[in-house]
C-alpha cells in the first residue's frame, strides 16, 4: 500500500508539473511544434489524428527520460541502503528546500533552463519521441523541482519496479493534460485563458505538495501514512 500512496504523489506532482506557470503557457507552442500551426477552429481528421499521434510519442519520450532516472535514483539509493536513514534526511531536506524555494524564491539557480534547440518539426513518431526526450532532458524550472521531489520519493518506495511505478503515474501527470490538450484544441484555449490568474496559486500548491513530500521522508511518517491507507484499503 505505501507504493500506492507514492504513485498517486506522484501522479499529482505530475498535474501539478502540467499546470505550472512556465510548462502550460507554453502548450500550445510545443503542440504547434508537433503538428504544425495551431490555431481555434475546426481542423482536418487527418491534421488532427497526426497531431494526437506525434504528442503521443512526445510524451512517451520524456517519460523513457524520467523512467531512467528513476532507475538510475532507485539502484544507488539500493546500492547504498546501509545509510538509509541519513540519505533519507538528505533527500528530505532537498525536497523542503525545493519547496520552500517555490514560495521564497532564494534559488537563483533553478530558473536556469537548458534548451536544446530543435530546428525542424517531427515528421516521425519516432522523431516525436525523440523530441520528448530532449524535453525531458531539458528540465525547466517549473518541472525539475517537482520531478526531484519524486525521484527521490520513488527511492523511498522500496525497489526498481516501485520506483519506475512512481515516474510511470508522474508521466501520466504530465502527460494525459498534454494529450487531452492535443485532442480538445479549442477548449483547451478556453481552459488556458481562465487558468491564466491561477497560475502561481498552482505554482505554491506543487511546492507545498514538495514540502508535505520532505516532511514525510524526513520523519519516516512516510511509513506511517503507507499503513494508515492499507488500513482504510482493508476496511473497504
Amino acid at each position: 500500500m505505501g507504493t500506492e500512496v507514492s504513485i498517486w504523489l506522484s501522479f499529482l506532482g505530475g498535474l501539478l508539473s502540467f499546470f505550472s506557470p512556465c510548462v502550460l503557457p507554453l502548450i500550445p507552442s510545443y503542440l504547434a511544434f508537433l503538428g504544425g500551426s495551431i490555431q481555434a477552429g475546426p481542423k482536418p481528421d487527418t491534421a488532427r489524428f497526426r497531431l494526437v499521434a506525434l504528442t503521443v510519442s512526445f510524451i512517451l519520450g520524456f517519460g523513457a527520460v524520467f523512467i531512467a532516472l528513476s532507475v538510475l535514483f532507485s539502484g544507488t539509493l539500493i546500492f547504498l541502503g546501509g545509510a538509509a536513514s541519513f540519505i533519507n534526511i538528505i533527500a528530505g531536506i532537498i525536497v523542503i528546500v525545493l519547496g520552500l524555494n517555490g514560495f521564497l524564491e532564494f534559488l537563483p539557480f533553478l530558473n536556469y533552463e537548458k534548451k536544446l534547440r530543435l530546428s525542424k518539426r517531427p515528421r516521425s513518431l519516432v522523431e516525436g519521441f525523440l523530441a520528448g526526450a530532449a524535453f525531458g532532458a531539458g528540465w525547466s524550472p517549473c518541472v525539475g523541482p517537482i520531478l526531484t521531489g519524486i525521484l527521490l520519493l520513488a527511492g523511498q518506495s522500496g525497489g526498481l519496479l516501485n520506483a519506475v511505478f512512481c515516474l510511470v503515474f508522474y508521466t501520466a501527470g504530465l502527460g494525459l493534460p498534454f494529450l487531452a490538450a492535443s485532442v480538445f484544441l479549442d477548449r483547451f484555449f478556453t481552459l488556458t485563458g481562465k487558468l491564466k490568474a491561477r497560475l502561481p496559486l498552482l505554482q505554491k500548491l506543487g511546492s507545498a505538495l514538495l514540502i508535505v513530500i520532505g516532511v514525510l521522508i524526513i520523519s519516516g511518517r512516510y511509513q506511517a501514512l503507507s499503513a494508515v491507507f492499507a488500513r482504510y484499503g482493508n476496511g473497504l
